[in-house]
């Protein structure tokens, strides 16, 4: 298998640094009596493009693999990212929801956790969820849903029923994307030359500091920074002209995008970009750098996991996350080690991890008889979690954690 492939932004030649091996779909959760030789396993390897400095996916996974009828992620379970996406409602109308009837349209809309407090201020709105499952879910909470993938197509047809749009929005959507050019020309087609275009996703930054590798899985094509979404957004027409630092999901950026020579871009680019800069993020030896902190973790809870497997402790995992496909199978955790994931997403519960065939489990395995560790696959959510439960910890429990080293608390 080669280690070069294009680059799916500029075309230029994108170079392999990290290879993960042979991974699951992170969110095909399997029945108890699945056939495990029929299980999709792909190569997961990430690269640089040398051209316009893209971190992306070596090999794409077919997009109605990942997001289909039952996908299992809902944006609302965790009270923290509810109370996130309604702050964010509240600041584009006090200041880009503010003309004469605007309109705003929301790419991976899920179930609507941010649509619902614009549309209970009678903003007109949709959203674009391609998800069957979740996309009835915003329907039903009376929020205008399109059950599609965004393209230049799409975009076209729903400028034709409703007009331009004042804001696009994506949260955790964008870098799903692979077909990258066709979704900005969609986003210049459908935007008001005053409008903005507004995504937020884990930031490459984060994840290379941390070393939150879990951040790396099918559904995760991009991984952007300030330089390589300035890069893509010039090539399509369009203007970087505001990045924000955001502490959800392990570290993102919050980017704002217009057409070319429509707004002054803000102070926060420039200090991004001389950040980047300064930590030579763009660098192939920084990101190999970052792979062999990625060995040392997996060589690390290994060890951590067969020596308390050893010792006779029990170890159950928190949070059956897209993310911990990843860790389990890159470091091969298996209910070996791990006695079973628990969860709260109904869905997921009663099947088997990905890959690794990990039971999960409903939150009330977790205190039925607490376990001796608990693997926080969900560290995303640490602080939510550990107050949550803090009866874990007053019986002696003990958490582990693996970002950004393998540690007990």
């Amino acid at each position: 298998m080669s280690n070069k492939s294009p680059c799916r932004v500029c075309g230029g030649t994108v170079q392999e640094f990290f290879n993960f091996g042979r991974q699951p779909l992170s969110d095909a959760f399997l029945p108890q009596d699945a056939d495990f030789e029929q299980e999709f396993f792909f190569r997961l390897a990430v690269g640089l493009c040398a051209d316009c400095t893209m971190v992306q996916l070596m090999e794409e996974v077919p997009r109605d693999r990942m997001f289909h009828e039952t996908y299992p992620y809902f944006s609302s379970g965790s009270a923290f990212m509810r109370d996130h996406f309604e702050d964010l409602a509240k600041r584009l109308l006090a200041t880009e929801l503010t003309a004469e009837d605007p309109f705003i349209v929301e790419l991976g809309c899920n179930d609507g956790v941010m649509l619902k407090a614009l549309a209970e201020s009678g903003v007109r709105h949709l959203g674009v969820e391609p998800s069957g499952s979740v996309a009835d879910l915003a329907a039903a909470k009376g929020i205008r849903v399109r059950k599609s993938f965004f393209e230049d197509s799409t975009a076209k047809e729903i400028l034709a029923v409703d007009g331009p749009a004042d804001v696009i929005y994506a949260a955790n959507t964008l870098c799903h994307i692979p077909y990258m050019e066709s979704v900005l020309a969609g986003v210049r087609a459908l935007l008001k030359p005053t409008g903005v275009f507004v995504f937020e996703d884990p930031y490459l930054g984060d994840i290379v500091e941390r070393t939150s590798f879990d951040q790396i899985y099918d559904e995760h094509f991009f991984f952007f920074t300030a330089r390589s979404v300035q890069e893509m957004a010039a090539r399509n027409g369009l203007e970087l002209v505001d990045v924000e630092r955001i502490p959800v999901h392990g570290g993102e950026v919050r980017y704002t995008l217009a057409p070319a020579s429509q707004r002054n871009p803000s102070g926060a680019v420039a200090a991004l970009l001389a950040e980047e800069k300064e930590n030579k993020l763009a660098e192939i030896a920084t990101l190999h750098r970052f792979g062999e902190n990625v060995l040392k973790i997996r060589d690390d809870l290994t060890s951590l996991l067969r020596k308390l497997r050893t010792d006779g402790k029990t170890v159950v995992g928190y949070g059956a996350t897209a993310k911990s496909a990843t860790v389990a199978n890159l470091c091969g955790i298996g209910p070996d080690l791990v006695s079973f994931v628990c969860d709260t997403t109904p869905v997921k519960q009663g099947k088997l991890t990905p890959g690794t065939h990990i039971p999960v489990n409903p939150p009330s395995a977790f205190s039925d008889s607490y376990p001796d560790y608990a693997l926080l696959f969900a560290w995303n959510h640490a602080e939510e979690i550990m107050a949550k439960e803090a009866a874990f910890r007053d019986a002696g429990g003990k958490w582990i954690l693996y970002v950004p080293e393998v540690r007990v608390v």
